[in-house]
């Protein structure tokens, strides 16, 4: 019995096994260098989350946005000069508004969307007042 031809069909098997085995080893090591690369940009995202964490206490507060309508900034400057919580009829009051109920009510929308946007608070139903 004549085994060349089996030894030769192994060996191009142990041929291909090791060429299999030669590829996926470059592959580790290609993903070892993408996970070490990775690994090191996750370090430095959390040394940046460190840093800008431990300033978020000392940059100023930004406002936001006031909605696009000229009462908006008169509504704050007449919560500048109050001593106290203001009603919608005070504030429409305050901008030379009549004091008629669909002035006073759009007035009350403008409050309630300004304690949405985070710069008025509503202490109890109807008494608007600037956040501290």
């Amino acid at each position: 019995m004549n085994i060349q031809p089996l030894l030769d069909a192994l060996d191009l098997q142990e041929d291909a096994a090791r060429a299999l085995a030669d590829g996926l080893r470059g592959q580790i090591d290609d993903l070892q260098s993408r996970l070490r690369e990775a690994e090191t940009h996750l370090e430095h995202l959390a040394i940046t989350r460190k840093t800008v964490t431990g300033f978020a206490d000392r940059l100023p507060a930004i406002a936001p946005d006031l909605p696009e309508h000229p009462d908006y900034p008169r509504i704050l400057d007449a919560f500048n000069h109050a001593t106290g919580p203001l009603r919608a009829k005070d504030v429409s009051e305050a901008l030379g508004h009549e004091l008629l109920p669909k002035n006073v009510e759009g007035t009350r929308a403008k409050l309630k969307r300004l304690v949405k946007l985070g710069i008025l608070t509503e202490a109890d139903t109807g008494n608007f007042a600037r956040k501290p």
